[in-house]
């Protein structure tokens, strides 16, 4: 077999290949077999009807055709391994030439990663936010902790601002109510917004036994979408009380005696979180530096298959477990089709440069994934999927995708490295360390982000889902 390349632009090639006719001899024997299997033939046993019948009865072309199907990938994949190429997504094949016992020539077009030269990296710069932690900051944390252990009291009033309420709801469409549209004895704090718009202006100032109705736009259920009139009935008004602030509620709400040991660990908790979330903002703004010294070539068969993976998981995954269609969500977005379609080819093309040149810095720096990293990581995707580390680890060895998870660690610890090699400052000019344990978990999950919903590669619970 005879094969050359030709690169029809920086991300597609073209595979000329020239295959000696004897080289056919076993998916021929093959193609006489199958259709012996396949047909019945007057005076013949099943399974022996000889090969020059068969070219008499339902003509040679047919066994070539048979045989040229099962022998066209064996040649293209060898192919593809003698040049060297790093294919992505499947082959455009044509057949050029076929002569019976003579030649088989075929040509195969098909997207390739393309060649990325990373230059020195050492030099970027990037500023993120400081780790400040205000007593507003502390004061707000341990009052959401309050708020947690509130208790309530049935009152005999009117409905306020902040009052717990006990409804009876049904809602009508076209003056009809829904299936799914009576609830009884739902719990409802005035203002919390966990309801159907309006209901807040519709109950304020209503008693117990007392009742009030209102339109709203249904967000899920039956009739998501459409306007619904409302019947609300107040059955209890309950005033909330917050337990006082002192040592009694410390020890009430926490392990601590003392509401001042209850501040400084609210206060040592919003310093890690603000120091993760920091680590995060150092990890997207270093990545972003860095897809901008790099010039990366996106194939365009690539581009649009990620752009369709991703509206497709937004559509069917993500929107229909909050029981939205694309247009209702562009609507709560503000949003217009030609920004969402925008908005989704800049994060498919960001996605796939960072992959490549992630991907390229995992060769080049020659960074292995050992065992413990592998398994940590399938644990926190686990975590985040939903399914149990069990569960999670079946469907990734049965879709295929231990590859792709070894990739992500990789990834996660190529950016880690350019982290670490860069200039990250607050914007107080302070110098931020980045280097402890968690940076390559944190990098990972920052590389995991930019590419998500690769049509290249996609998660085990998505694929799990489909």
């Amino acid at each position: 077999m005879k094969s050359a390349v030709e690169n029809l632009n920086p991300t597609r090639v073209r595979l000329t290949v020239e295959v000696p006719f004897e080289e056919l001899k076993d998916s021929l024997d093959a193609a006489y077999k199958k259709i012996n299997q396949q047909v019945t033939v007057k005076g013949f046993r099943k399974g022996k009807i000889p090969a020059r019948v068969i070219d008499q009865r339902f003509g040679r072309g047919a066994v070539l055709e048979e045989a040229v199907n099962d022998a066209l990938p064996k040649f293209y994949t060898e192919a593809v391994n003698e040049a060297e190429l790093n294919v992505l997504g499947q082959p455009e094949v044509d057949i050029t030439e076929l002569k019976d016992n003579e030649t088989l020539n075929f040509t195969a077009e098909v997207d390739v990663r393309p060649t990325i030269e990373i230059p020195d990296y050492s030099g970027i710069e990037v500023e993120v936010d400081p780790i400040e932690v205000s007593e507003e900051d502390v004061d707000k944390a341990v009052e959401e902790l309050r708020e947690r252990f509130a208790s309530t009291s049935p009152v005999e009033r009117a409905a306020e601002d902040g009052d717990v309420l006990t409804l009876d709801l049904q809602a009508k469409v076209d003056g009809e109510v829904l299936p799914d549209g009576v609830a009884d004895g739902v719990s409802y704090t005035i203002g919390s917004g966990e309801l159907l718009a309006g209901i807040d202006d519709a109950v304020k100032g209503v008693e117990a036994g007392g009742e009030a109705t209102f339109t709203s736009e249904l967000t899920g259920g039956s009739a998501a979408g459409k306007e619904a009139e409302v019947t609300v009935k107040v059955t209890q008004v309950a005033k909330r009380e917050l337990p006082e602030l002192d040592d009694d509620f410390a020890q009430l709400a926490s392990e601590f005696d003392t509401l001042e040991e209850l501040r400084a660990d609210s206060r040592s908790r919003l310093e890690n979180m603000k120091q993760y979330d920091q680590a995060t903002q150092a990890q997207e703004r270093v990545l972003e530096k860095l897809l901008e010294l790099v010039e990366v070539p996106v194939p365009e068969k690539l581009l649009e298959d990620e752009i369709n993976t991703r509206k497709h998981n937004l559509e069917h995954h993500q929107l229909g477990q909050m029981g939205l269609d694309l247009e209702k969500y562009l609507e709560i977005q503000g949003k217009s089709a030609e920004e969402f379609e925008t908005e989704t080819k800049d994060a498919a093309v960001k996605g796939i440069k960072t992959q490549f040149v992630l991907d390229e810095l995992v060769n080049r720096e020659k960074l292995n994934v050992s065992q413990e990293e592998l398994t940590e990581h399938l644990m926190r995707r686990a975590a985040s999927s939903g399914m149990s580390p069990d569960q999670f680890a079946q469907a990734v060895v049965e879709g295929n995708q231990v590859p792709m998870l070894v990739g992500e660690v990789a990834r996660g610890k190529a950016l880690a490295a350019v982290v670490e090699a860069a200039t990250v400052k607050d914007t107080n000019g302070e110098v931020v360390d980045l280097s402890d344990d968690e940076e390559e978990t944190e990098a990972g999950e920052t590389a995991e982000a930019a590419a998500e919903g690769s049509a290249e590669e996609k998660p085990a619970e998505e694929k799990n889902e489909a």
